[in-house]
């Protein structure tokens, strides 16, 4: 029932359809809202999916949105945690679902929904229902209410790298335990082996500026040439969320590799020059 559409609007990039077709117009606000706060594409199409399943599931056991109560949270809670998800194709040879990577410590995608995507949806509804509640004062009631302490929901949202974080007393209302981190890695001989295997220097540049640097692999693959600082041994790439400029150190090695990559790539861009001017033209060098 229903569906998230795609929009050609840039002030309404998403909408949330009902079973008829019909554009459910609290959703469409708040995505307004947030894209006037600066949310980007991707947190908009996020959220609009993550109130898509909100309301299928208020569709399904027929209470308004605007009526739903602590129990029909309590149920979403219960049935995102109990059902499965839809099943996607995989290949023959794919691991098993939920089982752990051998070498990095990776778990892969199980069948159930992860903590972290009940988190999410949680926050999701949430912050959807604070919206309407403090701009038209209706629904009275948030169906996923705030931690007993309020104080404490958000005790490390500024947190200081100094100190040990501190927990909060009690979690909120049907919010899943936030689960452990556990640092994953590969051994130096399997990354030497990845390492060698990789068929050019392009890529073994762009593995190294992602080990050395840290970048996501959507803000590495944004790099420019007017973004690497081969004096600095730094290199700019725009941040996923903040969408601003960060310079990040990177390793000596990673610089050797681009600029034997670059040195691959001059002969071959000279040799189309020249053929796409059918020999009548120069270089910049003037030969």
């Amino acid at each position: 029932m229903g569906r998230v559409e795609e929009t050609n609007d840039p002030t309404a990039p998403y909408r949330l359809l009902d079973a008829d077709g019909s554009e459910v117009a609290a959703v469409t606000e708040f995505l307004h809202d947030m894209l006037a706060d600066d949310a980007s594409r991707a947190s908009l199409r996020s959220y609009a999916y993550e109130l898509l399943g909100w309301f299928r599931f208020l569709w399904a056991v027929g209470v308004p949105w605007e009526r739903a109560t602590q129990v029909e949270a309590r149920d979403f809670a219960l049935w995102l945690k109990m059902t499965k998800k839809p099943p996607r194709p995989r290949r023959p040879d794919a691991p098993a679902a939920g089982s752990v990577n051998p070498v990095t410590g990776k778990k892969y995608p199980g069948v159930s929904y992860a903590a972290r995507i009940r988190r999410h949806a949680r926050a999701v509804v949430r912050s959807f229902y604070e919206y309407h509640r403090d701009l038209h004062g209706r629904p009275l009631l948030n169906p996923f209410p705030k931690a007993k302490n309020v104080d404490e929901e958000h005790v490390n949202a500024h947190h200081n790298p100094m100190k040990n974080f501190r927990r909060p007393a009690r979690r909120a209302p049907y919010q899943p335990k936030e689960p452990k981190r556990v640092a994953r890695g590969i051994p130096d001989e399997a990354f030497n082996e990845l390492f060698a295997a990789l068929p050019s220097d392009r890529d073994r540049a762009l593995v190294a500026f992602y080990i050395s640097a840290g970048p996501r692999a959507s803000e590495l693959l944004g790099v420019t040439r007017n973004r690497v600082n081969a004096g600095d041994q730094t290199i700019g790439v725009i941040r996923k969320g903040s969408r601003a400029l960060q310079w990040l150190p990177a390793s000596a090695d990673a610089f050797v590799w681009l600029r034997l990559y670059q040195q691959q790539v001059r002969s071959l861009a000279r040799q189309g020059e020249v053929s796409r001017c059918g020999g009548r033209c120069a270089d910049r060098s003037g030969r």
